[in-house]
């Protein structure tokens, strides 16, 4: 039944494109000038128009990017561009959290596994801190939405977002943005390269500069048990972020490329901030708290740090009716983050007379390294045949600290040195394969599939420690879990005529097995979810009309995902994993793009989603301190016991999976006023809205978001050829104050940024 609302979103999907390309025919002229320029993904292993691939494909061009970006932004902005896209972070800039429609996790644990994988350049980077690399030099970002598996990294349920960089050109080629903004915000991407032994051998050298000074105020004035200097003007929010990359790109004769590539990352910034009580019981109103102060008595001010380095060598042989393909890459990362988790002082905000609260906690990866290896052999040519085979190796090592200085129950110092040692190793093995043929003209099928097996095993070497120095952890040490799955999709493509195009899809994908085990940090036992598996349909049509002045593209889809994993959070704030009997949801995306009249363009975007938990027996713990809850919990609950005591727990059934909008739209616009010297002056705007968005597993009406908007505005000169552009912007110009996230036991409120106002500075050769 839920496959059938994909033809229906299908059905009712026609009948929009015929309305809304009959009303623009009407009011607009053919005109072969001013045409929107042709988009080449590679979302199936190679460069086909976009229009053309049986896949529901959101494309971000790299400038358009980096305007959303001039304001020190990090590629979280990308989910106010990518219809079914939603990205948010409760651990600064190190930790991004994605969900493509609606499929996503909420686990804040530096172990967690995500459905939605990250590839940049043809590298899949799994850890979650890997996932925060920078991406910088872009040409174009790749949203794929729906399971994938056939072709790229490893299994994801959700979907991949795709980073392409630039990449070295045996001409002399090179561009740069630089930018200044409000809170000394400054922000440099550029890069430059070119021959260095012509038609042999070349380079690109890239590079990304930004920072921000501290503009949040540490106004706590008492006794800190860490050193934590306060009261503090502008202690916490800045940044520094300092990234390069080098690329050579061999071609020694015409068969054989290798491109080697190499990249460090450094930085320095601060953890996401809780505002404690920004939440009243009652409200998901955040208006009453400033967003430019806090006070906090632990933690330092909130400091994260990380170091980065990575190295990759794609090689590629052309072998006349089949070229091979080896991808080798390597990945190290460490650093630390530390936060006042409860987000003020324990002393101002008591439970029954008891000062409660955490007063810090500190999560630091001491060492990971991630290697790949990636076989493939394709075939070339333009026949109607085409095909590609392979085969993935992944292991992923670390080991990770996790600290929590605890201030609850008694209101007296517990565990003062109260941390963990964790070691954790994935590894995985897969072989893929996809083909298509071209039955008739106009009509292709696609088929894929991979077979993956997937280990994962967390090993407990400290166990965490009482205050007087005694370990009561009872629980497991060493945990082992495999999962072994295949994963497929079928597709359908009809070029109905040279400008509509319809597809359709099902797809069956799988994500491992899951180990949480920070839970040990409380002497509490390690919580593990089984592998979860997904089936999804979709259909859509992609055209192009008014003379190519117009794109439209409009997907629907539904999904069912068997023995979910879903993450809570207990008393102490650990995160606790499990599975549900299932998860389904149905929606659509739909995207526009336009150059109505001569030196006019506008796009638009916008999804719509209804998804739901479906499991009469899964209950999650709700909002509490000292047995207190402190929300407004508006589904049903029972009192159990935990590790913590009796503790209340809500009935999930039916509710919508977390961080999963019911709808996002979009829309950028620009309009250029050409000068007599060939340049022009240009005034853009962006905006983007967000609809109902629960944060947790229960519902609730604090911990969720309703109606959010945020829009940009630049206004500038580009020079004759677009050489050079100077410009004038803002982000978040209206300095909307958004609810992005939760601490649910605080009532701790996560905001998004201020309002940046700033000048841009861009060129190319």
């Amino acid at each position: 039944m839920f496959l059938g609302r994909s033809a229906l979103l299908l059905t009712c999907a026609l009948g929009a494109l015929a309305a809304t390309g009959s009303a623009h025919a009407q009011t607009a002229p053919a005109a072969a000038d001013g045409a929107l320029d042709e988009i080449v993904v590679t979302a199936e292993r190679r460069s086909e128009n976009l229009q053309k691939v049986p896949v529901s494909v959101g494309v971000v061009q790299g400038d358009a990017l980096r305007n959303l970006t001039a304001g020190g932004g990090d590629i979280l902005e990308l989910a106010a561009r990518v219809p079914g896209l939603y990205a948010e972070t409760t651990t600064g800039r190190i930790f991004p959290r994605f969900y493509i429609r609606g499929l996503g996790n909420i686990d804040f644990y530096l172990g967690a596994s995500q459905p939605v994988s990250i590839i940049q350049d043809d590298v899949v980077l799994e850890h979650v801190v890997l996932k925060s690399n920078p991406v910088f030099d872009v040409n174009q970002v790749e949203v794929l939405r729906g399971p994938q598996g056939s072709l790229f990294g490893r299994n994801t349920t959700a979907g991949i977002i795709k980073f392409d960089t630039n990449r070295p050109t045996m001409d002399w080629q090179g561009r740069a943005q630089a930018s200044y903004g409000s809170y000394n915000t400054v922000t440099f991407d550029g890069g430059i390269g070119g021959p260095i032994v012509a038609d042999k051998l070349a380079f690109r050298v890239s590079a990304l500069y930004q920072r921000r000074d501290d503009w949040i105020d540490n106004v706590y004035d008492g006794p800190s048990a860490d050193g934590t200097i306060s009261p503090k003007k502008d202690a916490m929010g800045g940044f520094e972020e300092k990234d390069v990359r080098l690329q050579l790109l061999m071609t020694p004769n015409d068969t054989l490329s290798m491109l080697t590539s190499v990249h460090a990352r450094d930085y320095d910034g601060t953890s996401t901030i809780f505002h404690r009580a920004g939440l009243t019981k009652g409200s998901n109103s955040v208006a009453d708290e400033p967003r430019t102060k806090i006070a906090l008595d632990e933690a330092m001010n909130n400091p994260q740090a990380y170091k980065t380095y990575g190295a990759s060598e794609h090689i590629t042989l052309d072998l006349g009716p089949v070229s091979l393909t080896s991808i080798t890459a390597y990945e190290t990362t460490s650093g630390y983050s530390r936060g006042d988790t409860d987000g003020g002082a324990a002393a101002d905000y008591p439970v029954n007379g008891v000062a409660n609260g955490y007063g810090q906690s500190q999560g630091n990866v001491r060492d990971l390294d991630q290697l790949t290896q990636e076989v493939r052999l394709a075939s070339n040519g333009d026949g109607p045949f085409k095909w590609q085979v392979g085969g993935l190796y992944f292991d992923s090592r670390d080991t990770t600290d996790f600290y929590q200085r605890a201030y609850f129950l008694t209101g007296a110092a517990n565990n003062p040195n109260n941390w963990v040692r964790l070691r954790n190793k994935n590894e995985s093995w897969s072989l893929f394969g996809q083909a298509s043929y071209e039955i008739v003209p106009g009509f292709t099928l696609t088929a894929g599939g991979r077979y993956t097996k997937d280990i994962k095993q967390t090993r407990l070497v400290r166990t965490a420690a009482s205050a007087a120095g005694v370990s009561t952890y009872a629980g497991r040490r060493n945990v082992r879990l495999k999962g072994d799955e295949p994963s497929w999709d079928v597709s359908a493509l009809y070029e109905v005529n040279p400008n509509v195009s319809v597809y359709a899809r099902v797809a069956r994908g799988f994500r491992g097995p899951t180990i949480q085990g920070r839970s040990a940090v409380f002497n509490a036992d390690f919580t593990t979810a089984d592998s979860e598996t997904i089936l999804s349909g979709e259909g859509g049509i992609k055209t192009n009309f008014l003379n190519n002045r117009v794109r439209f593209n409009l997907s629907g889809f539904a999904y069912r995902v068997k023995d979910i994993q879903l993450n809570g959070n207990d008393s102490a704030g650990n995160g606790v994993l499990f599975n549900a009997d299932k998860a389904e949801a149905y929606g659509m995306e739909a995207e526009l793009e336009a150059r109505p009249f001569e030196n006019f363009s506008l796009s638009a975007g916008l999804s719509l989603l209804h998804s739901e938990i479906k499991d009469k027996n899964v209950y999650a713990q709700v909002c509490a301190l000292n047995g207190v809850v402190v929300c407004t919990v508006e589904d049903p609950t029972i009192t159990a016991n935990t590790f913590f005591g009796p503790a209340q727990f809500a009935q999930i059934d039916g509710n919508p999976l977390p961080n999963a909008p019911k709808y996002t739209a979009n829309i950028a616009a620009r309009y250029d006023v050409p000068l007599g010297n060939g340049g022009a002056i240009f005034a853009a705007t962006d905006w983007n809205i967000q609809g109902y968005t629960n944060f947790v597993l229960y519902k609730t009406k604090e911990f969720n978001s309703k109606g959010d908007f945020e829009g940009g505005l630049k206004i500038g000169y580009t020079a004759p050829g677009g050489k050079y552009e100077i410009a004038a912007f803002a982000r978040n110009i209206t300095n909307e104050k958004n609810l992005k996230g939760v601490i649910e036991n605080y009532m701790a409120a996560v905001f998004n940024e201020p309002r940046i106002i700033g000048v841009s500075l861009s060129g190319k050769l």
